[in-house]
C-alpha cells in the first residue's frame, strides 16, 4: 500500500528513469533489494521475466546495478510479479521514496498521441441531430481498469513473442504494402467518414506499407478497416503489426481500448452472438477474466460491452462458406469498431451473393495486400538465408534471370508464406540448392513448386541434428520426419469435423478424434477399474487386520460394483457428449477458501445448479451399482430374478444407494461449486500454463472431493437408511458398510470425476494412452506440440495451437507417409 501511495504522490512521468540523488545512489540500493524479494518469492530470473513481461537480461542488469536507466514503471511491474507482503513493499517504498525530488537526467520525449485515439463505441443518432460521432468508452471501474491494463500487458507480451518466434523481424521486416479496393464491395465513402447529409466525400488516400498501418486504422473515422489478401499474403502478420502499433502508445480506459485478435474461423454466427463468442474467447484464453465485474456479469463480458476491447478478427475466408453471410450480418447488427481480414474472393461472395445485390460490412474502408516485388526478393532472400551479399550467391542467380522458370519461381515467391517456407527449405545451414527449383523438368507448373514448398517444410524441420539426435536418443525420444508427417496429419484432419474446417488445436478437443463409443468405452473401463480395485483393496484390508473373507466373494463383488458403476459413467459420458458437446471444457476455477466472495457470483445459485446434476447423477451410479450387485448375487448366491422378494430387494437397493450417492455427490461437487475462485491474473493462458494449471486443479479438487464424498457417504447412509427404514424397512447399514461403501464410494468416485469428467483426465486417456497406442499421435503428446512451436510448424494463439497457416494444414491433412526433402521429386497433389 505504501507503494501505491507513493507512486500516486511523484508528479512524474511513469516512465521517467530514475536518477541519482546527491549522496544517494539509488540503483545501488535497489539491485540487491529486488534480488532479495525475488528469490524469497522462489522466482528465477527467467520466472520473473514471464510472469512481468520484463526481460530477464534487464532483470539482471538492474540487479546487478549495470542499468543506471531504470524506469518507474519496470520497478512496479516486477514488484506486482512477485507479490511481495506488505512489509516488503514498505522496505521498496523506503528506497523509491528517495526519488521523490529528483529530476529526469534527460527530458524524456514521447510521441505525441494520435487525434482521436482512442476507440469508440459508435451510437447512431439522427440526421437532426447532426453527424454520428464516435464515443469513448465507458469509463472503467478500479477491477475493470485493472482488467485493461492486464489484457494489453499480456496481448503486447503474447504477440511481441509470436513475432520471434515466426521471424517476423528477421532480418527485417517482409515489405508488405496494400492498396485501395473497388469500390463495389466497400461502404460509402461518405458512410465510412461518417459524415453529415449534404457533405461531400473526399476520397481516401489508404494506399501504404506495414510500417504505417497503425497510422492507416486511426485515420478512419469509423475505426472499421477490412484487410484483403491472398492467401499467404501476409494478413495474419500485418494484424499483428497493426495490435502492437496501437497498443505502443499505451491501453486502457483513458487512451483506448485493447486490440485483441481473434480467429474468427471458428466462429457460428447461427448460434452464437459476436459479443457472447468474444467474451468466450476472453475466457478461454485468459481466465482471470472469469471475475465478476457486477452480480450479472463476468469480466470479460464487461469489457467487451463497455468497449474496452477492439476485436480484430482474423480469418473471415476461414469460415464455412454458409455462414459468412451470417457473419456479415452479425457485424452490420453491431457498432463495435473492428478489423477484419479475408481472401478477397471470399468476401466479395459475402458482400454480393448474387448480381443484382449489395451488403457490404457498413462503415468499413479497405484495403488489399499486393505482391511481393522481385527487387524485394533479391533483397531479402540472401540477407534471410545468409547466402551471400544481394546481388551475389544461390538465391540471386536463382531469382535474377530472365529465363520463364526464374520468372515462374519470382511468381510463386509473392508471398510472405512462400518466402518463409523457401527460406526455411533452402536456408541457412540447409543442404538444398535453390537453383533447383528453376528446374522446369521437375517444376512444370507454379503449382507443382508451391507443393513442393509444403511438402518439404516438415522434412526439413525435423531433420536430425547430430546434436539433437544424440539427446533425443538419451530422452528415449525420436521424432523422425515420418512419424512428424503422420502424427501432423492426424491432427490436421482432426480439426475437419461435419464438414466444417477449424484452425484450433486445443489438448482438451484432441479426443474428439476418437469414436463417441470408443471414448464411452475407455471411460467405462477406468472408472470399473478404479472402482473393482478399490473393492478389493479395502476387502484385503479387512481381511488382513479382522477376519478372512471368501476369495470368491471379493472377486465377485469387486467385478460387480465395478461393473456397475463402469456402465454407469460410460452412458453417462455418451450421454453428455452427445447432448452437451463434443469436448468437456477445461476448467477455469482453482479451489479456495473465499471461494467467489467478490467475483458477483452467487453461492446459493452455485450450488444449486451443481447440486442438482450431481443429484441425478448420483441416482444413476447408485441404480446401476445396485443391479450389478444383484447380479452378483443371483450368480454367487444362488437367486433367481423372478421371485418377488429378489425383484422387491433391487428395487430398495436402487432407491437406497441412489439417495446416498446422489445427495453425497450433490452436497459434496455442490459445496466444491461454492469454493471455486477464478484462476489468477498470473494464469493468463497458454496451452502448456491451462494443461498445468488444470493438472494441479485435478489433484486439488481429488483431495478434497475423496474425503468428503466418503464421509459424506458413510454418514449420509445411515441417515438415509434410519428415514426410509419405517417405510421400505427392515433396512441395515452396518458400521463395516459404511467404511466399506463410503471409502470405495468417495475415493473411487472421485477418481472416475477426475479421470473421466475433467478435460485433464480426457486428455491423459484418450490422448497420452489411446491415440499413441493406435500411432495416432506421440506418447508425449504436449511435449510434441511444443516442440512443433518452436521448430515454426505451428503457432500460439491464446490458450491454442494452430498451423502457421491454413495452406499447410490442409497440405499436411491430405499428405501420405512419404516425405519430400530438398533434392526429391514433387509432392502430388495436395488438396488445397
Amino acid at each position: 500500500m505504501a507503494l501505491d501511495i507513493y507512486v500516486k504522490a511523484v508528479p512524474l512521468d511513469c516512465g521517467a528513469p530514475f536518477t541519482r540523488q546527491k549522496g544517494v545512489d539509488v540503483t545501488d540500493e535497489l539491485g540487491p533489494l529486488l534480488r532479495e524479494l525475488r528469490e524469497k518469492a522462489g522466482l528465477s530470473q527467467l520466472k520473473l521475466e514471464e510472469r512481468s513481461g520484463i526481460s530477464a537480461t534487464h532483470i539482471s542488469r538492474i540487479e546487478t546495478g549495470k542499468s543506471r536507466n531504470v524506469r518507474r514503471d519496470t520497478v512496479t511491474r516486477l514488484l506486482d510479479a512477485m507479490e511481495p507482503d506488505a512489509e516488503d513493499r514498505r522496505r521498496m517504498a523506503a528506497v523509491l521514496t528517495a526519488l521523490q525530488a529528483e529530476v529526469p537526467a534527460e527530458p524524456v520525449t514521447t510521441a505525441p498521441p494520435p487525434p482521436d485515439a482512442r476507440q469508440e463505441t459508435l451510437a447512431e443518432e439522427s440526421p437532426r441531430r447532426g453527424p454520428l460521432r464516435p464515443e469513448s468508452p465507458r469509463p472503467a471501474g478500479t477491477g475493470l481498469s485493472e482488467a485493461v491494463a492486464a489484457l494489453a500487458t499480456e496481448t503486447r507480451r503474447r504477440l511481441r513473442r509470436e513475432e520471434e518466434q515466426r521471424l517476423v523481424l528477421d532480418p527485417y521486416p517482409l515489405p508488405v504494402r496494400w492498396r485501395s479496393v473497388s469500390t463495389t464491395i466497400t461502404d460509402l465513402e461518405a458512410n465510412i467518414r461518417r459524415l453529415p447529409p449534404g457533405a461531400s466525400a473526399e476520397p481516401l488516400d489508404l494506399n501504404g506499407d506495414q510500417h504505417g498501418i497503425g497510422d492507416l486504422y486511426r485515420s478512419i473515422e469509423s475505426r472499421r478497416l477490412i484487410v484483403l489478401g491472398q492467401a499467404g499474403s501476409g494478413k495474419s502478420v500485418l494484424a499483428v503489426r497493426l495490435v502492437l502499433d496501437l497498443l505502443r502508445g499505451g491501453a486502457g480506459p483513458d487512451s483506448g481500448p485493447v486490440p485483441v485478435i481473434f480467429g474468427i474461423g471458428s466462429w457460428d454466427p447461427t448460434v452464437h452472438t459476436l459479443r457472447g463468442w468474444l467474451t468466450d474467447r476472453l475466457l478461454r484464453d485468459h481466465p482471470y477474466l472469469a471475475r465478476g465485474a457486477s452480480p450479472d456479469g463476468t469480466l470479460a463480458a464487461a469489457l467487451v460491452d463497455d468497449g474496452h476491447v477492439l476485436p480484430v478478427l482474423d480469418g473471415f475466408d476461414e469460415m464455412a462458406e454458409g455462414l459468412r453471410r451470417s457473419a456479415l450480418e452479425e457485424l452490420n447488427r453491431t457498432s463495435l469498431p473492428l478489423v477484419l481480414t479475408s481472401r478477397p474472393d471470399e468476401y466479395a461472395m459475402a458482400v454480393q451473393p448474387a448480381p443484382d445485390s449489395r451488403t457490404p460490412l457498413k462503415w468499413a474502408a479497405a484495403v488489399e495486400l499486393t505482391a511481393i516485388t522481385p527487387a524485394d526478393l533479391l533483397e531479402y532472400m540472401p540477407r534471410a538465408t545468409r547466402s551471400g551479399p544481394p546481388g551475389d550467391g544461390p538465391w540471386s542467380r536463382a531469382l535474377a534471370g530472365r529465363t520463364d522458370p526464374q520468372a515462374q519461381l519470382r511468381r510463386v515467391l509473392d508471398t510472405p508464406l512462400m518466402v518463409f517456407l523457401a527460406r526455411t527449405v533452402y536456408g541457412e545451414g540447409q543442404t538444398g540448392d535453390p537453383g533447383e527449383l528453376t528446374d522446369a523438368s521437375r517444376f512444370p507448373t507454379e503449382d507443382s513448386l508451391r507443393r513442393h514448398l509444403l511438402s518439404a517444410f516438415v522434412p526439413t524441420v525435423y531433420r536430425p541434428r547430430a546434436s539433437e539426435r544424440r539427446a533425443r536418443e538419451a530422452r528415449g525420444r525420436e521424432w523422425t520426419p515420418e512419424r512428424a508427417v503422420r502424427w501432423f496429419g492426424h491432427l490436421a484432419r482432426h480439426l475437419v469435423h461435419a464438414g466444417r474446417e477449424r484452425q484450433d488445436i486445443a489438448w482438451w478437443q484432441i479426443g474428439g478424434s476418437l469414436r463417441v463409443s470408443t471414448r464411452a468405452l475407455a471411460v467405462a473401463a477406468v472408472s470399473a477399474l478404479s472402482v473393482a480395485g478399490l473393492v478389493w483393496l479395502t476387502n484385503a484390508l479387512i481381511a488382513l487386520f479382522y477376519q478372512q473373507v471368501p476369495f470368491v466373494a471379493v472377486m465377485t463383488q469387486g467385478a460387480a460394483l465395478g461393473l456397475g458403476a463402469g456402465i454407469t459413467c460410460g452412458a453417462l459420458y455418451a450421454g453428455m457428449t452427445t447432448f452437451g458437446g463434443s469436448a468437456f471444457a477445461p476448467s477455469r476455477t482453482r479451489l479456495s477458501l473465499r471461494g467467489g466472495l467478490g467475483t458477483g457470483r452467487s453461492p446459493a445459485r452455485a450450488f444449486a445448479a451443481r447440486f442438482g446434476v450431481m443429484l441425478l447423477a448420483g441416482l444413476a451410479v447408485g441404480i446401476g451399482v445396485s443391479c450389478t450387485t444383484t447380479l452378483q448375487r443371483v450368480l454367487y448366491l444362488d437367486w433367481t430374478l423372478k421371485s418377488s422378494e429378489v425383484l422387491r430387494i433391487l428395487a430398495t437397493d436402487a432407491l437406497l444407494l441412489g439417495l446416498i450417492f446422489g445427495i453425497a455427490f450433490g452436497t459434496v461437487f455442490g459445496l466444491t461449486a461454492v469454493l471455486e475462485a477464478p484462476l489468477d491474473v498470473s494464469s493468463a493462458a497458454t496451452p502448456d500454463s491451462l494443461l498445468d494449471a488444470n493438472r494441479r486443479a485435478v489433484r486439488s479438487q481429488f483431495c478434497v472431493i475423496a474425503p468428503a464424498l466418503a464421509l459424506a457417504i458413510a454418514f449420509g447412509g445411515g441417515l438415509v437408511t434410519d428415514l426410509l427404514d419405517p417405510v421400505l424397512g427392515p433396512l441395515i447399514w452396518l458400521p463395516q458398510d459404511a467404511i466399506v461403501i463410503g471409502t470405495v464410494g468417495g475415493i473411487g468416485g472421485a477418481l472416475s470425476y477426475a479421470l473421466c469428467f475433467t478435460a485433464w483426465g480426457q486428455w491423459l486417456i484418450f490422448v497420452r494412452l489411446l491415440l499413441p497406442l493406435r500411432g495416432r499421435l506421440p506418447w508425449n503428446a504436449d511435449a510434441f506440440l511444443r516442440d512443433a512451436y518452436h521448430r515454426g510448424v505451428l503457432r500460439r494463439t491464446g490458450a491454442v495451437y494452430q498451423f502457421r497457416h491454413i495452406h499447410l494444414q490442409r497440405h499436411l491433412g491430405h499428405a501420405t507417409l512419404t516425405v519430400a526433402p530438398p533434392g526429391s521429386a514433387p509432392a502430388g497433389p495436395a488438396g488445397e
